[in-house]
């Protein structure tokens, strides 16, 4: 995606004037307290409901958080006798729309201006920033896909969505509105750094990074999980977006901040991983940096399960969790171009990497060694092998910011050197 998410112990802020469009879903209810965030960060807000949003949240309750006229009505007289749809259009510094609605990234994406929401977003020549919300098999479907391609080709910033728990019982995935907070992190970077990439040897790439461990649930209080800090991928996501590529990072629970000019999406367990990157496709070069755990309890407890004296030991059953690695890089068609696998290895480092490229269909692979000696997880530096189908270069030690930007850069030399376009 174009937007991004920022750290939040940094409080940017907006000292502009906001147009924000409400769509009609049941994430609605946070856009209320996305007013209160940009008005804290000294922003001008003006809202647009729509039709359906009113379904959701009200005019009096957009409007006493606002502090100003909210509008619902395309064909509202008083406001038409000033070209009302125009005047919002061009009388902000920035439009948000949040919750993007499926219904609404379809009208945004093929210009129609049936309503005032529409109308305006056909009208303006200001930066639009979305935050999509809906169902995960909404925003997987392929029409969806292609409606937010479109529409990131047409300069559109996006910020998530994030994956998590939906409004309907049982459905979980990618689909949840980003939080109030990302939002207006997001807005703040669209408003005050670039409108687009930076210029670099990725200008025009999509690059997908995993980072970070995930989290297996045994009980709502235990999880089985790897040792990652997610400091590496961290800083190949900033590294790519440094040399200009779109970034979207999948990351697993860390206590990092997001990397600047990056899409994050947050998620906890490997299926959650899995589906956020087949999500992200296509792109250029898939990066998985991630260390995911390689099982998940069959099934977890839905409550703590508590020791018990004179009680035997709790059994684990466990199962083997999707390789994420392997079932991106022979996927065919929508296979990245580049496909970078990572090694995290105790002894015998180079040998299992080479067999784990060779097993995984994996393009090059980044080793290092992680035993306890090594200090390389939660630690600022790495040593690192890259194995490639032409042989191994070990590079010396040194801050995982530096191997970052060298595995960025041979990156970029690749796709240039195989002028290989999705």
């Amino acid at each position: 995606m174009t937007g991004v998410n920022q750290s939040q112990s940094v409080i940017p802020t907006v000292t502009q004037r906001v147009l924000l469009i409400i769509g009609g879903g049941i994430a609605a209810y946070k856009s209320l307290d996305l007013i209160r965030r940009l008005r804290e960060r000294g922003a001008t807000v003006r809202v647009v409901l729509t039709r359906a949003a009113q379904e959701f949240v009200t005019p009096l309750a957009a409007g006493a958080l606002s502090n100003e006229r909210v509008f619902t009505d395309l064909f509202d007289l008083d406001d038409e006798r000033e070209i009302g749809h125009i005047r919002l259009a061009r009388d902000t510094d920035l439009i948000i729309v949040a919750p993007a609605t499926a219904d609404l990234l379809a009208k945004m994406a093929t210009g129609q201006a049936n309503d005032l929401a529409t109308a305006v977003l056909l009208a303006t020549d200001k930066p639009v920033l979305a935050a999509p919300a809906m169902n995960p098999r909404m925003w997987s479907h392929p029409a969806t896909r292609r409606n937010v391609r479109q529409l990131e080709a047409d300069g559109i910033h996006f910020i998530g969505p994030n994956v998590g728990e939906m409004a309907e019982r049982g459905e979980a995935g990618v689909g949840r509105m980003a939080e109030a907070l990302e939002i207006a992190q997001a807005a703040a970077h669209v408003l005050g750094g670039p409108q687009s990439a930076p210029a670099g040897p990725l200008s025009g790439r999509h690059v997908v990074i995993t980072s970070g461990p995930t989290h297996e649930p045994i009980d709502p209080v235990r999880y089985i999980a790897n040792r990652s800090s997610g400091k590496q991928g961290h800083a190949i996501a900033a590294a790519a977006a440094a040399a200009g590529a779109r970034v979207t990072l999948v990351s697993g629970p860390v206590t990092l901040a997001d990397p600047p000019g990056v899409a994050v999406i947050k998620v906890e367990t490997a299926a959650e991983m899995l589906a956020a990157v087949q999500t992200a496709l296509p792109a250029d070069i898939a990066i998985f940096a991630a260390a995911v755990a390689d099982w998940r309890v069959t099934t977890s407890a839905n409550q703590k399960i508590k020791k018990t004296k004179g009680s035997d030991v709790p059994t684990l059953t466990l199962a083997e969790n999707p390789d994420i690695l392997m079932s991106v890089a022979k996927r065919g068609p929508r296979r990245p171009a580049l496909v970078i696998g990572f090694a995290a290895e105790t002894e015998a480092v180079v040998p299992h990497a080479q067999k784990k490229r060779k097993e995984k269909s994996a393009d090059w692979i980044v080793a290092n060694d992680v035993s306890p000696a090594s200090d390389t997880f939660g630690g600022d530096w790495n040593t690192v092998h890259l194995v490639t189908a032409e042989g191994v270069t070990s590079w010396p030690p040194q801050s995982k910011d530096d191997v970052a930007r060298r595995l960025v850069e041979q990156a970029g030399a690749w796709l240039a050197a195989h002028q290989t376009e999705i």
